[in-house]
């Protein structure tokens, strides 16, 4: 329980700082101090404008009347987690045709209720790696400008593909004349497509180099882009401040994205040996983010939402693959972000991933730091999130019990902070 006094509306998250400074410490029994790699006893972090001042031991600092009491006694404090690979505007229990009974806009607003779900799980920050509409671009305004709750967003707006490939309209017939709305052939207009997208929110370039699970008449070991459409791609996104995020199932994609300078590798289930030693050895850093627990829901939900069964034989071939090559590639020492998929399955659940995580090789504080310090490194945002540390935003999870012995912990957390307020008790 929290004291009254520490208790904060959850409506008051919607509104815009106060004018004036105010000064706010989170008391806890215990914090996870990813940095260092260690837990610390009687922390006591100090929060103005939400932004952390200073972490001190609570047994010898005294705190003026001035400053508000955000009491966690009996817990433990987590950094906000960081979730690398959503979709907030798609539904889990939506699937296959089921959903064209839907109007366009109906999404956006699916997407917002998505964004409240990842925040109450514990994720303060979440990298939206395609969406349609521009809708993640669209939450992410309305959550900053304080209309609705949400975590903290860095949206990639359209995903760039081949045509014909993953990230291309592929369910319709030739007479509706669809199309990916970032699709390009070649590396002149790829790079338009990369333009376009900053031009109009794009945080990050979501890119598809090899076909997927859940798109129609592509396999997800296929290379879709060529390694020069590839490093055009990243070339220019990079040209312009932003990292590039590669959909890459397959062992040749994967090869070609590492080489052309992508910055984060998604899914990489079918990654071989030589893509691992690559990925290691280059200078510039890449990381894996390899969403392996989604398959779960999938497998037990997907045909019951409209999965088509195509779909559904496409998961269970790479299933167990991705997940051992999980566990051989934080072995031989790659990079490692936490990335969920959220909406192949649904976005509240994505916390059960961690579990799976050590089953595969991790401890749990590789874990939590998958999901924090190295979430944003990979970001280039280690001044602001992914850490309880001076300088960055008040972003933390409170669980009851040692998240370093039970990692399960973190899949209901007790409470959540963002930037110092309470948003969820």
């Amino acid at each position: 329980m929290f004291k009254a006094a520490s208790i904060i509306a959850i409506g008051a998250a919607l509104m815009s700082a106060p004018a004036s400074a105010e000064t706010v410490v989170v008391t806890a029994d215990h914090m996870v101090d990813v940095l260092g790699g260690k837990t610390v006893d009687y922390p006591a972090v100090f929060i103005t404008d939400g932004r952390i001042t200073s972490v001190a031991d609570a047994r010898t600092v005294r705190r003026g009347n001035d400053v508000r009491h955000i009491d966690m006694s009996g817990k433990t404090l987590v950094p906000g987690l960081i979730d690398m690979h959503v979709h907030l505007d798609s539904l889990a229990e939506v699937g296959g045709y089921n959903s064209l009974q839907y109007t366009d806009s109906f999404w956006t607003v699916v997407a917002a209720d998505n964004a409240r779900k990842m925040l109450r799980a514990g994720f303060t920050t979440v990298r939206n790696v395609g969406s349609s509409n521009y809708n993640d671009v669209a939450v992410k305004q309305a959550i900053d400008g304080g209309y609705a709750t949400g975590p903290r967003i860095v949206p990639a707006a359209h995903a760039l593909g081949a045509t014909g490939g993953h990230c291309d309209e592929t369910y319709l017939p030739p007479s509706f004349k669809a199309k990916g709305d970032a699709v390009g052939d070649g590396p002149q207009e790829l790079r338009t497509r990369v333009r376009e997208q900053r031009k109009y929110g794009a945080e990050v370039i979501k890119v598809c180099a090899t076909g997927g699970v859940f798109s129609r008449n592509t396999e997800p070991g296929q290379q879709q882009l060529s390694e020069l459409e590839l490093a055009a791609i990243a070339d220019e996104a990079h040209q312009w401040g932003l990292r590039v995020a590669a959909h890459a199932h397959g062992a040749a994609g994967i090869k070609a994205a590492i080489r052309a300078g992508i910055d984060t590798i998604e899914h990489a289930s079918l990654v071989d040996d030589e893509g691992i030693k690559l990925a290691v050895a280059r200078k510039q850093p890449v990381w894996f983010s390899m969403d392996i627990y989604n398959t779960d829901y999938t497998q037990a939900e997907g045909a019951k939402n409209g999965v088509l069964e195509d779909n559904l034989r496409k998961d269970r071939e790479i299933a167990q693959i991705q997940r051992d090559n999980f566990r051989k590639a934080n072995a031989a020492g790659v990079r490692m972000i936490f990335g969920s998929d959220a909406g192949v399955m649904p976005h509240g659940q994505v916390g059960g991933q961690f579990k799976v995580m050590v089953q595969y090789g991790m401890t749990p504080l590789q874990a939590i730091q998958a999901a924090t310090r190295n979430a944003a490194e990979a970001l280039g945002r280690e001044k602001d999130v992914g850490a309880i540390a001076v300088g960055r935003y008040a972003d933390m999870v409170a669980v009851s019990g040692d998240p370093l012995s039970d990692v399960r912990l973190l899949e209901k957390p007790d409470a959540v902070i963002k930037g110092g307020v309470v948003v969820t008790d």
